[in-house]
């Protein structure tokens, strides 16, 4: 029997108006798209007929209220994902939902029931929240700081395992006529740890899945060490070859070290891509979106985002890794931050040539669409990657662009579906099944 040819794996994130906070004023449709159901079904059905693994909605609790951009969250992620999985078949859903302000019964409840209505096509994104003013919607306590909250997230997701295990009517023995079922298919957990104290069992069985798959977001130590003991999706910023072989081995080491097996680990990175009929007709597009209006403007974006003196700056002078590393007891998450410094680590660039590499601190790929294939698959073939979230700067004009353009060049190279074979998501990311314990 031979393994199955490794595939391309490809998310697709449609929060609200698309990825770049500028770009919403280039976009197709109006400014209630973003409250509306329908639009949110819409980009599911394009993400379907491009065959992407799964549609993925960020989410932050708060309300950002800034007039120059748009809010960037607003219904609640898992509630749609579970609407849009009962009109949209075959496509997963990543639904992301924070660890320090939720309870373990709760939201295993609440995505075993969801990864049980859509036939197993949940992704639960674990996230420690970081901005006060999402503390500040949960009561009067000021945010934990960053090691207890990833801490709080690792035990976190302790509980949510053994509850999703917890009921399991295939564990049944034989029922007799006169007993509806065997209650001992299912059994108390009696968790007591340093945040949680949960008896169970969970009253929603065992979903198709064994439990949602588990994606993660983070680079910091604390979140090496969360992706390494649970994450099964890593969703991360590479910019490069050497920086995601780094990372890679970094997690997949440490997942060792904890005794797991580090095959149930997929990296599947954010991507922002921007298409033209020629490579420069996408840096002007970015220039747009962006913002900053022309490659001056970029340079000077990067310079006032990284507290360079403008003075004697030199844009083509090399940079140094050193400068770029984010203070680890930033507010910021520290994870995300970290893309730049790595990649100077492995290549000596500039600063007009690293404002074109990343945009929203995700790796950027300009130009046509076999330029832009070339490069999905680029770090894609020899492994250092397993796939991409893309995240587009405009929804749904450049998901459509990417589903026209791009998807067919995947297709014919051989790395990316031509259908959706049956199966759970777990299936299609060749994940192993939890074993119950």
């Amino acid at each position: 029997m031979t393994a199955a040819a490794r595939t391309l794996n490809l998310n697709v994130g449609i929060n609200t108006t698309g990825y770049l906070a500028n770009a919403w004023k280039y976009r197709r449709g109006d400014r209630h798209d973003i409250n509306d159901p329908d639009y949110y079904l819409r980009l599911t059905k394009l993400a379907h007929r491009g065959l992407f693994d799964a549609v993925f909605f960020s989410d932050h609790p708060a309300l950002m209220t800034d007039p120059n951009s748009r809010p960037f969250h607003t219904i609640d992620p898992l509630i749609l994902c579970t609407a849009l999985a009962a009109q949209v078949p075959d496509i997963g859903f990543v639904a992301t939902m924070s660890s320090t302000y939720n309870s373990p019964f709760n939201l295993a409840r609440r995505t075993q029931s969801t990864d049980i209505i859509s036939g197993g096509r949940l992704i639960v994104n674990i996230v420690s929240s970081f901005n006060p003013n999402v503390a500040a919607n949960f009561g009067s306590d000021p945010l934990p700081p960053r090691s207890e909250r990833y801490a709080k997230a690792s035990e976190f997701l302790d509980v949510a395992k053994k509850l999703w295990a917890s009921w399991d009517p295939a564990r049944e023995g034989d029922v007799p006529d006169d007993r509806f079922w065997d209650p001992t298919a299912a059994h108390t957990i009696d968790h007591v740890g340093d945040f949680f104290t949960v008896k169970g069992p969970l009253n929603t069985p065992r979903g198709p899945q064994g439990h949602p798959v588990i994606a993660q977001a983070g680079a910091s130590e604390g979140g090496i060490n969360l992706a390494a003991r649970h994450g099964e999706i890593i969703y991360c910023n590479i910019l490069s070859r050497g920086a995601g072989q780094a990372f890679g081995k970094k997690v997949k080491d440490r997942a060792v070290a904890l005794g797991r097996d580090p095959a149930g680990i997929r990296i599947v990175p954010g991507l922002v891509t921007i298409l033209g009929e020629t490579r420069q007709e996408a840096l002007r597009k970015h220039e747009l979106f962006s913002g900053a209006g022309s490659e001056d403007g970029l340079i000077a974006r990067f310079i006032k985002e990284h507290g360079i003196d403008p003075d004697g700056f030199d844009p083509d002078a090399v940079l140094d890794a050193e400068r770029f590393i984010p203070d680890p007891n930033r507010l910021q998450a520290v994870g995300m931050g970290l893309g730049l410094s790595d990649l100077l680590s492995h290549e000596k660039l500039t600063a007009r040539q690293a404002v074109r590499r990343a945009e929203g601190n995700h790796r950027l790929l300009l130009g046509t669409p076999e330029e832009v294939a070339d490069g999905i698959i680029d770090l894609w073939a020899d492994g250092t990657v397993d796939g991409y979230t893309l995240q587009p700067p405009r929804a749904p004009d450049d998901i459509e662009e990417f589903v026209e353009k791009v998807v067919p060049i995947l297709q014919d190279r051989g790395v990316y579906r031509t259908y959706y074979e049956a199966g759970t998501v777990r299936e299609r990311y060749g994940l192993p099944f939890p074993i119950a314990h």
